[in-house]
């Protein structure tokens, strides 16, 4: 796709050469350079002639990477759509240039599964345990995706971490053993921190999602559910949650949950009966592989650290959008 970002990139290069600018993306820049008016400027060292020693490159890149799905009124994926069939608005103001629009249905995935042991879920823990197995198996491509592994009740515990091998990701879901409380917003905020804020993609896009196995209930985090949203948007991941209560009754727990995915573009699931989380999984491994991916310059960009809203509309009657909500401006 060219040089793309997953995200925001502010860059800010200074390439010191005196006769090359060969492998300048590896060279450190010394603690002589400061910086200054949104640049990075290097500045000679005692009794270097200046004009010999420095080349300063000012660059500043502003683009929003953003995948989205686009569904019928049915909800069926609508996957032969261009870029004239949207229209987007960054920070309520219609963008100032679309970089690049394609259809992608084949994007390396990092995937976080993370699920919910404390005592609540019990009643249908082992066949969680299954279904989620299963969909590691059907889903992930040695040598292409990867995935972790987190069980949390009032902490977290990463049970296996990244890796493409299904049986090592397969035997850590089996080792889980559930009971204590639960502290959902912490185990979000910290995973996402910890594991997929630092996950780089090497310049390309990837479809980084976090699939949560809970009940939607929390009595022991420290962060809040605001806090674990802002570090889920912030680490651009998806956030599906398949619940674990199984009472048929719409719970606290589940707007929490719907909350939770509907914030990041991603998910929530309620199935009600055993077999229904296998297609939960299902479900989600489909969307996965089909999705648009928009990369465009906004209109008025600040790098202040300041929350901008995304808004993707269809064009077309009935077809319905599902992104991300925004994202975090770089801050200088």
């Amino acid at each position: 796709m060219g040089m793309k970002y997953t995200g925001w990139v502010c860059g800010l290069v200074a390439v010191l050469a005196t006769s090359s600018l060969a492998g300048y993306a590896q060279t450190p820049v010394p603690p002589a350079a400061y910086i200054a008016n949104g640049s990075a400027i290097a500045t000679p060292a005692a009794g270097d002639d200046p004009q010999d020693s420095i080349l300063t490159i000012r660059k500043r890149v502003d683009e929003v990477n953003v995948l989205f799905i686009a569904t019928d009124r049915h909800g069926k994926f609508v996957r032969n759509l261009d870029q004239n069939d949207f229209n987007i608005l960054d920070d309520h103001k219609p963008v100032q240039s679309i970089v690049d629009f394609r259809r992608e249905t084949d994007l390396p995935l990092k995937l976080g599964l993370l699920v919910d042991v404390s005592g609540s879920v019990h009643s249908r823990f082992q066949f969680e345990q299954d279904a989620a197995t299963g969909f590691l198996q059907r889903t992930l491509r040695p040598g292409f995706d990867k995935a972790f592994v987190v069980g949390f009740n009032s902490r977290q515990q990463m049970a296996q971490d990244f890796t493409d091998n299904v049986s090592l990701l397969s035997s850590s879901i089996q080792r889980l053993h559930e009971g204590g409380g639960t502290a959902l917003y912490d185990a979000i905020y910290n995973t996402c921190r910890d594991k997929l804020v630092k996950e780089q993609s090497g310049g390309h896009p990837t479809r980084k999602a976090l699939i949560i196995l809970s009940d939607g209930e929390d009595n022991q985090s420290e962060h809040t559910r605001a806090q674990a949203i802002e570090m889920a948007q912030r680490a651009e991941v998806l956030l599906y949650a398949i619940s674990t209560d199984d009472s048929g009754l719409v719970l606290r727990g589940d707007r929490i949950l719907e909350q939770l995915a509907d914030a990041t573009g991603g998910r929530a699931f309620f199935p009600y009966k055993m077999k229904d989380i296998t297609h939960s999984f299902a479900a989600i491994e489909d969307e996965l592989r089909s999705q648009y991916v928009v990369s465009y310059r906004p209109s008025d960009f600040d790098a202040d650290g300041r929350y901008r809203s995304i808004e993707i509309t269809a064009l077309k009657k009935d077809l319905q959008v599902r992104s991300r909500k925004g994202y975090y401006a770089p801050q200088q």
